[in-house]
């Protein structure tokens, strides 16, 4: 009778669940991510989404007032917009590497018209408006006053520049809407040309569903209206001279920060599972059991660990010891000599005429199995030679 040991349909699914529920909630997380990603991402300051967080409503204000709207995504054309009667908007700064930044302002320095940057931060701040620079401790308030004396502020009144706070160092420059002696929005005037930049701390003037708070749709259209065309800029990581880094760009400056954020929870993760599965805070106890377990029962339960594991070498080595230390007395070899093949194979040759010491020597001190089959074979010559010492 031949027994099988191939796991079941349900002995594997037992095994694999954990891992496959784990792998399951995984792609569910991710899926829900890139959804909730692409809800709340698409259209972000673009003046041709409806979306809450587009910017199509303020500019069709401006075209009621006879101001058009031109979108571009690449900064070579950004930079042959500009001029005395254009308006350039930069709607998120900080996409823009270092040599874009830089190509960027020497184009806008001299052009006569106005930059409006939104909500840059210390990466771009200092080179898209030089003598800039952005706290690294946002504003507490969202909605701030004008407290200044530039004319587009005072009329409109408060607003909600409440984000990046900046301080400058350029004469003549406003600063608007202070939070703690820090701007939210400053006008610097450009050395020559005539032109200005306005560096905002927060879009949020300029989105569909803040349009209508406050100040915020009075001051959009102030700064945003002051000359007849406005170009809104929406850089893209598309944009052939994103890659035209000089050399000075590593591929970590080209990963977004979330993924970098993402792989260090990720190596956490790791480490606290690691953690989990090795832990030891040294060695075992031993406890008395509040009931008797019969020697059969623990048998079979360890059998069925190292069945799990697939331990046939541990399973033979405990055979083949208990079977060395049953047969050392039967043949007159001391209990400390019983693991020594020196000492106890001559002493089983000499008292089994038919056995020879090198298969004695590969049954008891021999390589482990390789399969189950192996072991249980293993285990019916280990009884027979048992059997036979006894009766000789």
């Amino acid at each position: 009778m031949t027994t099988s040991y191939a796991l079941t349909t349900r002995q594997l699914w037992t095994r694999t669940r954990g891992i496959a529920l784990a792998v399951v909630l995984v792609l569910i997380g991710a899926v829900a991510l890139a959804v909730v990603r692409s809800q709340t991402k698409h259209g972000d300051l673009d003046p041709r989404s409806a979306d809450p967080s587009g910017s199509r409503a303020v500019a069709e204000l401006l075209a009621d007032r006879g101001v058009s709207t031109r979108v571009v995504s690449t900064l070579d054309a950004a930079r042959a917009a500009t001029g005395p009667d254009t308006t350039l908007l930069v709607a998120i700064p900080d996409l823009l590497t270092h040599r874009q930044q830089n190509r960027l302002a020497t184009a806008t320095a001299s052009s006569g018209g106005r930059t409006v940057l939104v909500a840059p931060s210390s990466w771009s701040v200092e080179r898209l408006a030089p003598g800039v620079n952005a706290s690294p401790v946002n504003s507490v308030d969202t909605t701030l006053d004008p407290d200044c004396t530039l004319p587009e502020a005072r009329r409109a009144g408060s607003a909600e520049t409440g984000g990046i706070r900046y301080s400058t160092t350029v004469r003549d420059a406003e600063s608007c809407y202070p939070s703690e002696r820090r701007a939210t929005l400053l006008r610097v005037p450009a050395a020559s040309g005539g032109g200005d930049t306005v560096v905002l701390g927060a879009p949020d003037i300029l989105l569909n569903n803040r349009l209508d708070k406050q100040g915020n749709a009075s001051l959009a259209l102030q700064l945003l209206g002051s000359r007849p065309h406005l170009v809104w800029y929406l850089p893209s990581l598309a944009d052939s001279s994103a890659a035209d880094t000089d050399g000075r760009e590593s591929l970590l400056d080209l990963l977004p920060s979330g993924w970098l954020w993402a792989t260090f929870q990720l190596f956490a993760a790791a480490l606290v599972a690691a953690f989990w599965r090795g832990r030891r805070f040294g060695p075992l106890v031993p406890e008395r059991l509040p009931v008797a377990i019969r020697a059969s029962e623990t048998t079979e339960g360890r059998a069925r660990l190292y069945r799990k594991a697939d331990a046939h070498d541990h399973a033979a080595t405990g055979l083949r010891s208990t079977t060395r230390t049953r047969l050392a007395p039967l043949v007159g070899v001391p209990a400390a000599q019983a693991h020594t093949p020196e000492a106890l194979l001559p002493a089983l040759s000499a008292r089994l005429p038919d056995g020879g010491e090198q298969a004695l020597r590969s049954l008891l001190f021999g390589a482990p199995p390789r399969d189950d089959a192996a072991l249980i074979a293993l285990t019916d010559r280990l009884d027979a030679l048992e059997r036979e010492v006894r009766r000789s």
